[in-house]
């Protein structure tokens, strides 16, 4: 028995415990990550079943965490049944209105984005929004995810694995980075905070209007870091006037906040995030075929250089040009089945 019949089998064992063991699913779209979505087409529950393989997925900090946003007053999907030995759970269906698609379809970005950083300040002027028991975003975990740069990118422009001293320069510029910056001003940070994981919602309440997605990597850490995450899409060009009036809105009802302190870790906390995010996304391809999210690094790049005249951030800048992160297009990247191959990585399995 392959391992995508012992999954199915697990999922229809799953529903002969509730009300939909005969109801069709219709897959949707899956993402970037191992989770896999199934409308269930009975025309009245509006339902979803989530299937979260537990050797990849954590469905425990799912729940947990859906219910703590829940408490906050903000809206995550709301769970009927759940087994997290399995990894399966039957939850509320949100539909399809992502601000992203709404975006596509020509709503007007002001009044998205309004909404979206809105919702961030209620989060962060919430008392009890840091949840017992969730991890620190501190320098290790920072650390780990910046090294998706040399990890994955620089082997997708290269078409060789990073050599070893330019991994550990590339180390060595980090530290010295995070170790110059003052302790910033910390809460929930969703992590993953963008146009994609926003939902409309019809409600009374002006913050049950936004459904919540993608929130289970949540952990303590830096205000700044949503807030760069959903301005500094790495999926969608934004307006700068758009980017600077969100930004504005957002400062104007955090009064409390050290401006400098509050801007220097927004600066730092975009680079390291493009460094990981253009990793991510290579790793997507060379591991998981997953070409698709190719397109989106150049846009990661312009992104990341916007921010190395930052006194801070020069020495990565001299590093990614040293490197040929900082000249390289896609028509120089290494053809990824290539990649993978130099990386003795195995091939995707097809599902």
């Amino acid at each position: 028995m392959n391992s995508l019949c012992a999954r199915d089998i697990q999922r229809q064992v799953f529903l002969s415990g509730t009300d939909f063991a005969d109801s069709r699913l219709s897959p949707l779209q899956q993402d970037a990550s191992f989770r896999r979505y199934f409308r269930i087409d009975d025309g009245e529950h509006g339902c979803l079943l989530m299937d979260a393989p537990p050797d990849t997925e954590n469905l425990t900090a799912w729940l947990d965490i859906g219910h703590h946003l829940n408490r906050l007053g903000l809206r995550a999907p709301a769970v009927l049944r759940s087994d997290v030995e399995t990894g399966f759970a039957l939850i509320e269906d949100f539909g399809d209105r992502t601000f992203t698609r709404l975006l596509d379809a020509g709503e007007p970005h002001e009044a998205l984005y309004t909404q979206a950083v809105d919702l961030l300040i209620h989060l962060h002027q919430q008392p009890n929004a840091l949840l017992e028991g969730l991890k620190p975003y501190d320098f290790q975990a920072l650390m780990t995810e910046a090294f998706l740069m040399p990890d994955w990118f620089l082997p997708l422009i290269s078409g060789q694995p990073t050599a070893p001293r330019d991994r550990e320069r590339y180390q060595q510029i980090w530290e010295t980075v995070f170790a110059s910056l003052p302790t910033p001003a910390i809460s929930l940070v969703l992590r993953d905070f963008h146009v994609d994981n926003l939902m409309q919602l019809p409600a009374d309440e002006p913050f049950q209007e936004i459904g919540l997605l993608d929130f289970q990597d949540a952990l303590i850490g830096p205000m700044a870091y949503d807030l760069m995450s959903l301005l500094e899409d790495a999926r969608r060009d934004m307006p700068p006037l758009l980017v600077n009036n969100m930004q504005e809105r957002y400062l104007q009802a955090m009064p409390l906040l050290d401006l400098e302190n509050f801007k220097l870790w927004y600066r730092i906390l975009a680079a390291q995030r493009h460094c990981k995010v253009a990793g991510i996304f290579s790793r997507l391809a060379i591991r998981d075929d997953k070409s698709q999210y190719l397109k989106h690094i150049p846009r990661v790049l312009r992104l990341l250089q916007a921010h190395l005249e930052d006194p801070l951030l020069r020495p990565l800048g001299d590093w990614l040009r040293a490197c040929g992160v900082t000249d390289s297009t896609p028509e120089s990247w290494a053809d990824y089945h290539s990649t993978r191959r130099t990386l003795s990585l195995a091939e995707p399995s097809a599902d």
